[in-house]
């Protein structure tokens, strides 16, 4: 009998240990699973972290990290998530959102960041997701409340060290970027990945609304291991929001202010299981402070993803941007405005596959850019007065008198000059890239990039119709990694075949070490960086037009035989290399963080244009040859640019933040066979006849001086105080004189260099000082104000360019929907 009843027992309990096998068997089965390992931001695993799986508002499961960091959450849940992760020492982080569903494993690591500062990732310095404490790179991360009250992009990317922007005139007005002494079309520019510059480099930040955009990096220095031609001296990276909400999410922005500035903006966004979606819709209108400046600009932008399978997402996104804008031009120069007008209409738009595979080793990524630019420039008619010069009539503006900061100044009047022009960029990229992690501590990364560009510059004025395509291929291999968390390395190439200048390699090297671990305490935190790199860049479209080798084949009557006996070529590469070295240091906690850094760029084989006689001079061509041309690029032109820059964050309160930087760069002309150069070295200068004995370059920089609009100190700072439903803030940006010219050779009533002034310091120091405030009202309804330029500096931009005084403009942000 007790046999009996022992045997009963055992087969009841076999029974219930093979129907729990069988619940737990269908549990998984029908369970997302979602691991991942847990990481400080130099890469150590964290061992105990709490990990909570986050779908709405509700927490439906939890896990904890291992010894080897490594956590895994099931649940029978299917959907959006978040993880939560936290740890004792750590700031809580919250990661992107997911789709996770039924017998789906979804790989996801957390990084939790030490003290009060958020996780702060970069993908443009090193092509894979990477915590910026690992990287070797000088880079500023711009987050979308620097974007929030500002109607355009070029504020907010003041607020960054090594950089300067010129805009030539009001809101609106053609901006350019300048850094770290590099030209203004050396500086690789993304919307979402998608190339965005025309084709050479050029790229207006001026037409570029704030609309759509949730961040942007700025890397300083060459890059053109991963990102090819133009990534010379930056890389510049815009970011377009994603849905992220369950429910979904109106908001709409109203805001006006003066000089009948208006702006109404409207986003919509949100999830629904595997899909994620934003699109957003804005129009601005202004009438600027100028005569004949009017600009009003249209943008429209969408962020689709879909979970195509299990680590497998498509994205598809698109912005559209359509502006116009008057052309009053130099109107101090002038006296009056000029009646003219610019129209942009620029596209771009991508296609991305992303696969994640083997515990998210393996990642995967082809994308297909298009990118079409568009733009105009009509001339209707020409103001002022017509004076005949050498028996030709010409209009000419008002007699004023141009001051320059230098102390130089000269009177008189000067002729109108412009012209209608039609140019196109038409590009589309396909991108593949591959990398695989094959431990922790080591990644590779492969890609290739097929790029077809079309162009054309249309001058009716001048019956001229240019057209150019160029299909360019590049390949690159890069490997990056650590050694104990402590000495992070990259290491790359990569090989450009430019249908223009034929093969070009770039390598770069990265070194960052950390012999001090960031942690609560006083100077715990230390990292110290260099790298050095190279970069390449090709012609813009009118450049290529404008080189010695096209000149002379639409000029010269004897062109073939010409170009093989002189060895006249098509424009090469424009070459960059820069040294870069800095350090970093946590003072207090990470609450006061200071960074310093030295960097070394040469620019040279740039392209100049050069004249008959320099032809003749410095290369060799005969008097017959070199008349049939009035201008010729070439690529003789080289510069350098060196200096340092400091950096500082401080959380002074648990309510206020400041930052702030300084930048000196010593930026010199070492080579030019220019016309200006040329002469001044030949001991017969351009000069103007009121001034005599001062060698003035009149379009180009001369031997031995600093390029045209690189200020040699440039700052900025930024103070905000926020609470839980008000925050204020103040933003400067600095910048003292810096060498240019009023490019006014042989333009007065005589023909002559009379309003020509000396290059050193023409161009004026300011101090542009913006405020902003807002305050949440209620749970959906926020009211802002931003005020710019509070102390009215006209001489922002470069001279003869007046700038936008004090402008004032206030709104409301209303939010209906979401969790």
């Amino acid at each position: 009998m007790k046999e009996v009843v022992l045997r009963s027992i055992t087969n009841v309990r076999a029974g219930i240990y093979m129907l729990a096998a069988l619940l737990l068997l269908v549990t998984n089965a029908n369970a997302v699973i979602v691991k991942g390992t847990v990481t400080d931001p130099l890469g150590a695993v964290v061992i105990g972290a709490r990990i909570q799986l986050i779908q709405g508002q509700q927490v439906i499961a939890l896990g904890v990290s291992g010894v080897d960091g490594i956590f895994e959450i099931r649940s029978t849940a299917k959907g959006r998530f978040r993880l939560l992760g936290s740890a004792a020492t750590f700031t809580p982080g919250v990661g992107k959102d997911f789709y996770g569903g039924v017998t789906e494993v979804v790989s996801q690591n957390v990084v939790l960041e030490i003290a009060s500062v958020t996780e702060q990732v970069t993908v443009t310095a090193t092509g894979i997701e990477t915590p910026v404490q690992q990287t070797s790179a000088a880079l500023s991360l711009i987050g979308y409340e620097e974007f929030a009250t500002r109607l355009g992009v070029v504020d907010a990317l003041r607020q960054a060290p090594g950089v300067q922007f010129v805009q030539q005139g009001q809101l609106g007005g053609v901006s350019s970027l300048f850094v770290r002494g590099g030209s203004s079309t050396a500086n690789k520019v993304l919307i979402d990945g998608i190339t965005a510059e025309d084709v050479g480099g050029v790229f207006d930040y001026g037409t570029l609304s704030s609309t759509a955009i949730s961040s942007a990096e700025l890397y300083r220095g060459p890059n053109s291991v991963l990102y090819g031609s133009d990534a010379g001296a930056a890389v510049v990276s815009f970011n377009t929001p994603r849905g992220e909400s369950v429910r979904p999410v109106f908001v709409y922005k109203g805001e006006g202010g003066n000089f009948s500035t208006y702006r109404n903006q409207a986003e919509f966004s949100g999830t629904r299981q595997k899909l994620d979606y934003y699109a957003a819709f804005s129009r601005l209108n202004t009438s600027n402070a100028l005569p004949l400046d009017e600009y009003h600009s249209i943008t429209e932008a969408a962020n689709l993803g879909y979970a195509l399978f299990p680590g497998v997402l498509a994205r598809f996104t698109l912005r559209n941007g359509v502006s116009a804008s008057g052309l009053p031009g130099a109107h101090d120069f002038f006296g009056i405005s000029n009646n003219g007008k610019q129209s942009d209409q620029d596209l771009y738009s991508g296609l991305t596959l992303e696969s994640r595979t083997n515990n998210d080793r393996w990642h995967n990524l082809v994308r297909y850019g298009v990118t079409r630019k568009r733009e105009q420039f009509a001339q209707y008619a020409y103001e002022g007065t017509v004076i005949p010069v050498f028996g030709f009539p010409e209009n000419f503006g008002n007699v004023v008198t141009i001051r320059g900061a230098n102390g130089y100044s000269a009177t008189g009047q000067t002729s109108f000059f412009g012209s209608n022009s039609n140019a196109s960029t038409n590009r589309d990229e396909l991108f593949f890239q591959s990398d695989y992690a094959f431990s922790r501590h080591l990644s590779g990364l492969g890609s290739f990039r097929y790029e077809n560009e079309r162009g054309t510059f249309v001058l009716p004025d001048f019956v001229e119709n240019e057209r150019i395509k160029r299909t360019n291929y590049e390949y690159t291999l890069q490997f990056q990694g650590d050694i104990k968390n402590r000495l992070f390395y990259s290491v790359g190439g990569a090989i450009e075949k430019n249908h223009l200048y034929g093969i070009a390699g770039t390598p770069r090297i990265g070194l960052a070490y950390v012999p001090v671990r960031i942690s609560n305490g006083w100077f715990r935190g230390t990292k110290v960086r260099a790298s050095a790199a190279t970069g390449v860049q090709e012609p813009t479209l009118s450049l290529e037009f404008a080189s010695l080798y096209t000149q002379l084949q639409e000029n010269d009557p004897n062109a073939a035989v010409d170009i093989a006996a002189y060895n006249i070529r098509q424009p090469t590469a424009q070459r960059s290399r820069s040294y870069d070295a800095g350090v970093e240091q946590n003072i207090h906690g990470e609450r006061l963080i200071f960074k310093a850094g030295y960097f070394h760029n040469v620019f040279d084989r740039q392209l100049e244009g050069i004249d008959s006689n320099g032809l003749q001079q410095y290369f060799g061509l005969s008097p017959t040859v070199a008349n049939t041309l009035f201008e010729g690029y070439v690529n003789s032109l080289a510069f350098r640019g060196q200096g340092a820059e400091t950096e500082i964050e401080w959380q002074a309160m648990k309510h206020l933040f400041v930052r702030g930087g300084y930048t000196y760069l010593n930026a010199k002309v070492i080579q030019s066979f220019a016309t200006d150069a040329a002469a001044a070295q030949n001991g017969i200068p351009t000069t103007n006849p009121n001034l005599p004995g001062i060698a003035i370059g009149a379009f180009s920089p001369l031997v031995g001086a600093r390029p045209f609009r690189r200020a040699p100190h440039t700052g900025y700072f930024a103070v905000q105080y926020s609470v839980s439903k008000f925050s204020v803030g103040m933003t400067g940006t600095l910048a003292s004189r810096s060498d240019d010219s009023t490019f006014l050779g042989f333009s007065d009533v005589n023909g002559d260099n009379t309003l020509l002034l000396p290059n050193r310091d023409l161009d004026f120091a300011y101090a542009k000082l913006d405020a902003h405030a807002s305050v949440a009202a209620t749970r959906k309804l926020t009211l802002f104000t931003q005020l710019d330029n509070l102390l009215s500096q006209q001489h922002i931009g470069p001279i003869g360019y007046p700038s936008l005084p004090f402008t004032a403009r206030g709104g409301l942000t209303y939010r209906f929907g979401g969790e």
